[in-house]
């Protein structure tokens, strides 16, 4: 049976004992396949990364919301926001009467997220709920470090 695989030209086939000639063998195809398994890993870590980053986008923006929508200051929703999203999450507000949207984005953190940059974003909109809220007492507080005002344009 050995001469008859060895005939086909095959050294190291399933039906032949291990030779001396097969030695290697499974290294060598271990060290060609390594590098994709190493590529498969770091995208799945990745993609996991940017999913629980987006999960911190959204929170922070819902979190933005509902104080803007009790009458919060600017400030004070900046600081939630990056209490929840993390310190390089930005947020925007913006307003039109009684309604206020919070707008936070942020990028996927990691060694792989540096190489793609993915800006993951939520934006929430939120009724003004205490009276006066409407009118954001501190949105026009100067030097608020991630928090921008923009008004709305209005459209389809």
């Amino acid at each position: 049976m050995n001469s008859l695989w060895r005939a086909r030209g095959s050294v190291c086939g399933r039906a032949s004992p291990p030779t001396a000639e097969c030695r290697g063998a499974v290294t060598a195809e271990f060290a060609v396949a390594l590098p994709s398994v190493v590529l498969l890993l770091a995208v799945l870590l990745a993609g996991s990364a940017a999913g629980v980053m987006q999960l911190r986008v959204e929170e922070a923006a819902r979190g933005g919301a509902r104080a803007l929508a009790r009458g919060a200051a600017a400030g004070e929703v900046g600081e939630i926001v990056r209490r929840l999203a993390g310190e390089t999450a930005d947020s925007e507000v913006m307003h039109d009467g009684e309604w206020q949207r919070v707008t936070v984005s942020g990028r996927v953190p990691g060694a792989v997220g540096t190489l793609i940059p993915w800006a993951l974003s939520a934006s929430v909109w939120a009724h003004a709920e205490a009276p006066g809220a409407a009118q954001r007492p501190g949105l026009d507080e100067p030097g608020l470090k991630g928090v921008s005002l923009s008004a709305w344009q209005g459209g389809t």
